[in-house]
């Protein structure tokens, strides 16, 4: 009964994890639901799921059931067998019955204790697989680790080596890197083009250790990254990205984030430098607005200014621009541009961009295929001497 209880149990914890997955995409996708008039397809969906959940329910608690009348069933057994032996025992006189009826009513009071102990035990049951789920998240060993006594380095002073890189996010998994060989220097403007999924992404998530290359190495003023601390590393470098992350929380919060010692002038100049001050004090708590989870009460555009205000107030000297712009109408982008501009001054920029207006006063631009580079140059460079770039540049064009 206790392994059939601890099995269905593990089940459950499967059935409530997906129920929760379901409710938290549904609910946060409902916008789409509603548009693509799927509705019953979500509810019969979560039914399916509930049910199953409902099913290992019933019967772990049917398990549970059985336990305390299946040990008092075997206790009562256990009183006839003595009674019988005992019985026999008094009536050939090697026992008093005084003696017999104190041993008897000892029996009896532990039966009490033991029907508690088989509740606890099939708790115990049901306990014990949702542990085992908590601690293989607990116990599960960080991919990304520093070596014992990394280097701390304070600024980025000459440039950045991208040595014979490969990358793949699993074993059993095709290359998404190839062959990465690129070199940028102190204050360089480097545009990274290519179709989506290319690598491009992939391949600025190396440089903060969000992985680690599957071979070749990546150096930052001659220093492998791996040799250096996670936080002096990751302290150089400032993210703006497509997908952008912020927390329930104030918007003078969240654009704070960036620096942890930030003060509140220092937040507003971020703000007013990312062109997001005005549609900010527009609100009704201005700088106190609580933005809602992942800033739902934000549109697009407002929420990508924040994104840029927190990058621009943490002013690291390496700065990734991955689609900065993606959500902007024309007028909101030509704005955001300028303060971006000033922004890259000082700075080693990498850009990400569909927006070919955008990477033409790049330094360099790195065009990708299939995870490998097949063009390094300028605009005027490539567009006569690269036929994928060229391509690109066609195909948006005519769009």
């Amino acid at each position: 009964v206790g392994k059939r209880i601890k099995k269905y149990s593990l089940e459950i914890q499967k059935k409530i994890a997906d129920l929760t997955s379901i409710l938290n995409e549904t609910i946060q996708g409902a916008y789409i639901v509603k548009i693509f008039c799927r509705e019953n397809y979500e509810i019969n969906r979560f039914k399916e799921i509930n049910r199953a959940y409902y099913k290992f329910t019933m019967k772990s608690i049917k398990r549970m059931a059985v336990l305390s009348p299946l040990t008092e069933f075997l206790g009562a057994i256990g009183a006839v067998v003595i009674l019988s032996i005992g019985g026999k025992e008094v009536i050939s006189g090697r026992i008093s019955f005084g003696v017999f009826a104190l041993f008897m009513a000892s029996l009896m009071s532990m039966i009490r204790p033991l029907k508690k102990l088989s509740n606890v035990f099939a708790i115990n049951q049901q306990a014990i697989p949702a542990s085992k789920r908590i601690y293989e998240i607990l116990n599960e060993e960080p991919r990304i680790k520093e070596i014992s006594n990394p280097k701390v380095i304070s600024d980025f002073k000459d440039k950045i080596i991208y040595e014979d890189v490969w990358f793949k996010y699993n074993q059993n998994e095709d290359f998404v890197l190839k062959e990465i060989n690129l070199e940028v220097k102190k204050n360089q403007l480097v545009a990274l083009v290519g179709h989506s999924g290319a690598g491009k992404s992939t391949l600025m998530s190396l440089l903060p250790r969000l992985y680690d290359p599957t071979k070749g190495k990546i150096y930052i003023d001659n220093i492998n990254i791996k040799d250096l601390s996670l936080n002096s590393l990751r302290s150089l470098i400032s993210v703006v990205s497509q997908d952008m992350v912020l927390f329930n929380a104030s918007i003078y919060d969240n654009i704070a984030y960036g620096k942890e010692d930030a003060s509140s002038q220092e937040v507003i100049e971020a703000a007013k430098k990312a062109n997001a001050y005005d549609f900010i004090v527009n609100l009704p708590h201005k700088f106190n607005t609580v933005i809602g989870d992942r800033g739902l009460r934000l549109s697009g555009g407002e929420k990508q200014k924040i994104a840029i205000a927190r990058a621009i107030l943490k002013d690291a000297p390496i700065l990734i621009l991955d689609e900065a712009t993606s959500q902007m109408d024309s007028e909101s982008e030509s704005l955001l541009k300028e303060a971006i501009y000033n922004l890259m001054k000082g700075k080693t920029v990498f850009v990400i961009a569909h927006r070919f207006s955008t990477v033409k006063k790049a330094d360099k631009i790195v065009v990708f295929e299939k995870g490998r580079i097949v063009g390094i140059g300028t605009h005027d460079e490539l567009i006569l001497n690269n036929a994928v770039y060229k391509k690109l540049c066609e195909l948006q064009f005519n769009a």
